[in-house]
């Protein structure tokens, strides 16, 4: 499995890099909602949308929304957007509490869950908007990628080699304190050194930018989280079978949907 998941992120990895730091944002922004809708299509299975008819109907509003997003986009609607992302990743952590909540498989949780993947993915997309057109922006939303990223490898092999102690056995039992505390290790060095190499200096602001790639791969653990509860609620495995090793869109994207709107946040509370 693990060599299956190294091959598959060598092909994925120049071809996300490409995406970040070659195309204008308009067009970043076109390839990363496309990218979105395939994850709207997996979150409604999800939440309980059995029917290729009721699956589609969600795919189309999440086209219908993002076309909206892209083509208004200012800059006080995607900080609006960011912030409730925010909002919502903190109460989430409440729902994580009490994994029952909305665990049966009727209509008025499927479409409690269906208003969640909005709160889930909209604000994503703003947020990554958001650091795209900043100055030096597609470096910041690759150092926001290569955080996640980093605090998953860190994860991984910290909770292989020390994991005992499980972080949410009920939720996602391979998850490990070990891995939590190595995620951020990894991901917080992953900041201090990202921000220097792109031209951060001031002794405060890389202080500061160490916190928030804690902050931000403590947050992205809560969305592997719920979205591993999601997955429990729906008695699946992965979310779909898209990239080998890896599961589907939303396997690969859960925590960076979470990771996205706290780094957009912090970046914009620190003057960067």
């Amino acid at each position: 499995m693990l060599k299956q998941r190294i091959i598959t992120a060598a092909i994925l990895i120049p071809l996300v890099l490409a995406l970040i730091l070659l195309p204008p944002t308009a067009f970043f922004a076109s390839l990363v909602a496309i990218v979105f809708v395939g994850a709207a299509w997996e979150w409604s299975l999800l939440s309980g949308c059995r029917t290729q008819a009721g699956r589609g109907i969600v795919a189309a509003a999440a086209v219908a929304v993002f076309a909206a997003l892209i083509a208004v986009r200012t800059p006080g609607l995607l900080l609006m957007l960011t912030l409730i992302g925010v909002a919502w990743w903190i109460g989430c952590c409440f729902w994580l509490r009490h994994f029952t909540f909305a665990a049966a498989p009727n209509a008025e949780n499927r479409m409690l869950k269906l208003g969640v993947g909005a709160l889930v993915i909209v604000p994503a997309l703003a947020s990554a908007i958001l650091l795209h057109e900043s100055h030096r922006g597609n470096w910041w939303t690759l150092l926001a990628l290569v955080i996640v990223w980093a605090a998953d490898t860190g994860a991984y092999f910290s909770g292989r080699h020390f994991g005992r102690r499980k972080l949410a056995p009920r939720i996602s039992p391979g998850k490990t304190w070990a891995g939590v505390y190595g995620a951020i290790v990894a991901g917080g060095l992953m900041a201090l050194l990202g921000g220097y190499l792109i031209g951060v200096r001031d002794g405060g602001q890389l202080v500061g930018l160490l916190l928030l790639g804690v902050v931000t791969v403590g947050i992205a653990v809560v969305g592997d989280l719920f979205e591993s509860l999601m997955k429990r609620h729906a008695t699946v495995k992965d979310s779909g079978n898209l990239f080998p090793g890896h599961g589907g869109l939303l396997d690969r994207l859960d925590s960076v949907f979470a990771a996205l709107p706290v780094f957009a946040a912090g970046k914009l509370l620190l003057g960067l």
